[in-house]
Protein backbone atom coordinates (compact mmCIF):
# COMPACT_ATOMS: atom_id res chain seq x y z
CA UNK A 1 0.00 0.00 0.00
CA UNK A 2 1.57 3.32 -1.14
CA UNK A 3 2.99 5.47 1.99
CA UNK A 4 1.02 8.22 1.42
CA UNK A 5 -2.37 6.52 2.31
CA UNK A 6 -3.98 8.04 5.56
CA UNK A 7 -5.24 4.50 7.29
CA UNK A 8 -8.27 5.70 10.22
CA UNK A 9 -9.71 3.06 12.74
CA UNK A 10 -13.33 3.53 12.45
CA UNK A 11 -15.69 2.19 14.58
CA UNK A 12 -19.43 0.85 13.97
CA UNK A 13 -22.13 2.84 14.39
CA UNK A 14 -25.26 1.70 16.31
CA UNK A 15 -27.01 4.57 17.13
CA UNK A 16 -28.65 7.20 14.67
CA UNK A 17 -29.76 10.80 14.81
CA UNK A 18 -29.07 14.27 15.75
CA UNK A 19 -28.78 13.47 19.44
CA UNK A 20 -26.29 10.22 18.60
CA UNK A 21 -24.29 12.30 16.15
CA UNK A 22 -23.92 15.04 18.93
CA UNK A 23 -22.58 12.44 21.23
CA UNK A 24 -20.10 10.55 18.83
CA UNK A 25 -18.78 14.38 18.08
CA UNK A 26 -18.22 15.12 21.84
CA UNK A 27 -16.69 11.61 22.01
CA UNK A 28 -14.05 13.28 19.79
CA UNK A 29 -15.00 11.20 17.01
CA UNK A 30 -16.77 11.91 13.47
CA UNK A 31 -19.65 10.35 12.01
CA UNK A 32 -20.05 8.77 8.43
CA UNK A 33 -20.91 6.53 6.55
CA UNK A 34 -19.02 4.30 4.02
CA UNK A 35 -20.63 3.14 0.58
CA UNK A 36 -20.14 1.57 -3.05
CA UNK A 37 -19.29 -0.84 -4.74
CA UNK A 38 -22.50 -2.52 -4.16
CA UNK A 39 -21.74 -2.93 -0.45
CA UNK A 40 -24.26 -2.40 2.28
CA UNK A 41 -23.80 1.08 3.69
CA UNK A 42 -21.59 1.42 7.11
CA UNK A 43 -22.52 3.69 9.80
CA UNK A 44 -18.94 4.50 11.06
CA UNK A 45 -17.47 6.60 13.48
CA UNK A 46 -13.90 8.09 13.05
CA UNK A 47 -10.79 9.40 15.35
CA UNK A 48 -11.64 12.94 15.20
CA UNK A 49 -8.48 15.04 15.00
CA UNK A 50 -6.81 12.33 12.84
CA UNK A 51 -9.54 12.30 9.99
CA UNK A 52 -9.57 16.47 10.36
CA UNK A 53 -5.63 16.06 9.32
CA UNK A 54 -6.45 13.68 6.74
CA UNK A 55 -8.94 16.07 5.35
CA UNK A 56 -6.61 18.70 5.13
CA UNK A 57 -5.57 17.42 1.73
CA UNK A 58 -8.61 17.43 -1.18
CA UNK A 59 -9.22 13.94 -2.45
CA UNK A 60 -7.28 12.12 0.13
CA UNK A 61 -6.98 8.71 -0.13
CA UNK A 62 -7.93 6.70 2.91
CA UNK A 63 -7.63 3.09 4.46
CA UNK A 64 -10.51 2.24 6.94
CA UNK A 65 -10.26 -0.50 9.14
CA UNK A 66 -13.71 -1.37 9.94
CA UNK A 67 -13.40 -4.27 12.62
CA UNK A 68 -9.64 -5.74 10.88
CA UNK A 69 -10.75 -5.29 7.58
CA UNK A 70 -9.73 -2.62 5.15
CA UNK A 71 -11.05 -0.59 2.73
CA UNK A 72 -9.85 2.01 0.19
CA UNK A 73 -11.94 5.22 -0.03
CA UNK A 74 -12.54 8.36 -1.07
CA UNK A 75 -14.14 11.30 0.78
CA UNK A 76 -17.30 12.16 -1.33
CA UNK A 77 -19.01 15.04 0.95
CA UNK A 78 -17.48 16.47 4.12
CA UNK A 79 -19.67 19.02 6.21
CA UNK A 80 -18.99 21.36 8.28
CA UNK A 81 -19.98 23.66 10.89
CA UNK A 82 -20.73 26.70 8.94
CA UNK A 83 -19.26 28.98 11.64
CA UNK A 84 -16.29 27.00 13.67
CA UNK A 85 -15.68 24.48 10.22
CA UNK A 86 -15.40 21.72 12.48
CA UNK A 87 -16.09 18.35 10.43
CA UNK A 88 -19.53 17.07 11.21
CA UNK A 89 -20.12 14.34 9.06
CA UNK A 90 -17.98 12.81 6.27
CA UNK A 91 -19.81 10.53 3.07
CA UNK A 92 -16.68 8.24 1.92
CA UNK A 93 -16.96 5.67 -1.30
CA UNK A 94 -14.70 2.42 -1.26
CA UNK A 95 -13.12 2.82 -4.43
CA UNK A 96 -10.01 -0.12 -5.51
CA UNK A 97 -6.41 -0.44 -6.86
CA UNK A 98 -6.21 0.43 -10.78
CA UNK A 99 -9.99 1.69 -10.41
CA UNK A 100 -10.45 4.76 -12.65
CA UNK A 101 -12.06 7.77 -10.53
CA UNK A 102 -13.55 11.15 -11.74
CA UNK A 103 -12.64 13.71 -9.49
CA UNK A 104 -11.71 18.03 -9.07
CA UNK A 105 -7.89 18.70 -9.25
CA UNK A 106 -6.89 22.43 -8.19
CA UNK A 107 -5.25 24.62 -10.50
CA UNK A 108 -2.15 26.20 -9.54
CA UNK A 109 -1.05 29.36 -10.96
CA UNK A 110 3.05 29.56 -10.43
CA UNK A 111 5.22 32.81 -11.60
CA UNK A 112 4.53 36.22 -12.34
CA UNK A 113 3.17 37.37 -15.58
CA UNK A 114 4.94 40.91 -17.51
CA UNK A 115 4.22 44.01 -15.70
CA UNK A 116 0.97 45.93 -16.28
CA UNK A 117 -1.04 42.51 -16.58
CA UNK A 118 -3.62 40.56 -14.74
CA UNK A 119 -3.90 37.11 -14.39
CA UNK A 120 -7.65 35.43 -14.14
CA UNK A 121 -7.94 32.21 -12.65
CA UNK A 122 -11.11 31.52 -14.79
CA UNK A 123 -11.33 27.74 -13.37
CA UNK A 124 -10.07 26.54 -10.02
CA UNK A 125 -9.98 23.02 -10.01
CA UNK A 126 -10.46 20.55 -13.11
CA UNK A 127 -12.18 17.09 -13.33
CA UNK A 128 -9.76 14.35 -14.54
CA UNK A 129 -9.57 10.97 -14.66
CA UNK A 130 -7.30 9.35 -12.46
CA UNK A 131 -6.12 6.28 -11.08
CA UNK A 132 -7.38 6.24 -7.06
CA UNK A 133 -4.70 5.24 -5.63
CA UNK A 134 -2.55 8.23 -7.70
CA UNK A 135 -4.50 11.36 -7.66
CA UNK A 136 -2.48 14.31 -8.26
CA UNK A 137 -2.31 17.18 -5.04
CA UNK A 138 -2.77 20.03 -8.34
CA UNK A 139 -1.77 21.47 -12.23
CA UNK A 140 0.40 23.87 -12.14
CA UNK A 141 -0.05 26.61 -14.66
CA UNK A 142 3.16 28.63 -15.47
CA UNK A 143 2.18 32.86 -16.72
CA UNK A 144 6.05 33.29 -15.88
CA UNK A 145 6.66 36.33 -17.98
CA UNK A 146 2.94 35.92 -20.03
CA UNK A 147 1.90 39.25 -21.80
CA UNK A 148 -1.78 40.63 -22.36
CA UNK A 149 -3.69 37.65 -24.46
CA UNK A 150 -2.36 35.15 -23.25
CA UNK A 151 -4.54 32.22 -22.46
CA UNK A 152 -4.29 28.70 -21.05
CA UNK A 153 -7.24 26.05 -22.01
CA UNK A 154 -8.07 22.58 -20.52
CA UNK A 155 -6.35 21.14 -23.20
CA UNK A 156 -3.18 23.24 -23.00
CA UNK A 157 -2.75 21.69 -19.21
CA UNK A 158 -0.08 19.63 -18.59
CA UNK A 159 -1.53 16.19 -16.86
CA UNK A 160 0.28 13.64 -14.51
CA UNK A 161 0.80 10.90 -16.14
CA UNK A 162 -2.12 8.52 -15.86
CA UNK A 163 -4.62 11.07 -16.15
CA UNK A 164 -6.66 12.40 -18.34
CA UNK A 165 -9.04 15.23 -18.67
CA UNK A 166 -12.88 14.88 -17.46
CA UNK A 167 -13.94 18.69 -19.16
CA UNK A 168 -14.33 20.15 -22.69
CA UNK A 169 -10.68 20.61 -23.68
CA UNK A 170 -11.21 24.25 -25.31
CA UNK A 171 -12.69 25.04 -21.76
CA UNK A 172 -11.23 28.57 -20.46
CA UNK A 173 -8.82 27.96 -17.09
CA UNK A 174 -6.58 31.04 -17.13
CA UNK A 175 -6.32 34.50 -18.84
CA UNK A 176 -3.33 36.92 -18.87
CA UNK A 177 -5.09 40.70 -19.78
CA UNK A 178 -4.08 43.97 -20.02
CA UNK A 179 -4.68 45.37 -15.94
CA UNK A 180 -7.54 48.08 -15.91
CA UNK A 181 -6.38 51.94 -15.20
CA UNK A 182 -8.21 52.54 -12.15
CA UNK A 183 -6.52 48.54 -11.07
CA UNK A 184 -2.62 50.05 -11.60
CA UNK A 185 -4.07 53.38 -9.76
CA UNK A 186 -5.51 51.84 -6.73
CA UNK A 187 -2.31 49.59 -6.55
CA UNK A 188 -0.06 52.68 -6.87
CA UNK A 189 -2.05 54.93 -4.22
CA UNK A 190 -1.69 51.81 -2.20
CA UNK A 191 1.60 52.00 -2.37
CA UNK A 192 1.38 55.80 -1.54
CA UNK A 193 -0.49 55.76 1.47
CA UNK A 194 1.76 52.83 3.01
CA UNK A 195 4.85 55.40 1.83
CA UNK A 196 2.54 58.10 4.13
CA UNK A 197 2.22 55.75 6.68
CA UNK A 198 6.10 55.07 7.22
CA UNK A 199 6.73 59.09 7.28
CA UNK A 200 4.16 59.99 9.94
CA UNK A 201 5.40 57.00 12.53
CA UNK A 202 8.91 58.27 11.61
CA UNK A 203 7.98 62.03 12.56
CA UNK A 204 5.76 60.73 15.59
CA UNK A 205 9.06 58.90 17.04
CA UNK A 206 11.32 61.93 16.52
CA UNK A 207 8.43 64.06 18.58
CA UNK A 208 8.66 60.93 21.18
CA UNK A 209 12.31 61.92 21.46
CA UNK A 210 12.15 65.26 21.82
Amino acid sequence: MPSDIDKLAAEVRTEFGKGAARRTRRAGRIPAVLYGHGQETAHLSLPGHQTALALRVANALLAIDVEGEEKLALPRQIQRDPVTRIIEHVDLIVVRRGEKVTVDVAVEVTGEAAPETMVSLEEVSVPLEVEATNIPTAVEVSVEGAESGHQVFASDLVLPQGATLAIDPETLVVNVTTAQLADLETEEEGEEEAEGEGGEAEEAESTDDE
